[in-house]
C-alpha cells in the first residue's frame, strides 16, 4: 500500500501539509488546519520528494521546518486528474476525498472512523 504523511509547516504562517505517495514522487496538498471532521479547503502543490514520508527539520531555501503530525498507509479507490478518493490507515483513519474546483483549489471531504 502507498503511504500518506502530514506536515506540520511553519512557513508563512502555520498550516499541513498532506502529502500521498504516487509512484516516484508525493501528490501533496496545503491544508489551512489539521484534517477535521467534514469539508475544508485544500490547495494542490507541486510534487515533494519521497524523503519527506520520514524527513522533519528545516525545509531549504529558508522556508520554515517540518514536524510530521500523522502517517500511516491509503488504499484508494479512485485517483483522477480532478478527484481522489481514499480510505487511510495508521494514525488518521476514515475516507477522504479530494475534489479538484478551479485551479489550484481542491474540496477535501474527511470522514473518520470512529
Amino acid at each position: 500500500m502507498p503511504r500518506y504523511v502530514i506536515l506540520q509547516h511553519d512557513w508563512n504562517g502555520v498550516h499541513y501539509d498532506l502529502m500521498m505517495e504516487q509512484g516516484a514522487a508525493l501528490k501533496t496538498w496545503r491544508l489551512p488546519s489539521l484534517l477535521q471532521p467534514g469539508r475544508q479547503e485544500a490547495s494542490l502543490l507541486s510534487d515533494h520528494r519521497l524523503e519527506y514520508l520520514t524527513y522533519e527539520g528545516p525545509v531549504s531555501q529558508n522556508r520554515g521546518n517540518v514536524c510530521r503530525v500523522a502517517e500511516g498507509k491509503y488504499e484508494a479507490t479512485l485517483t483522477s486528474e480532478h478527484c481522489w478518493k481514499i480510505v487511510l490507515h495508521g494514525i488518521l483513519q476514515g475516507l477522504m476525498t479530494l475534489q479538484h474546483e478551479v485551479g489550484d483549489r481542491w474540496q477535501l471531504d474527511w470522514q473518520p472512523r470512529s
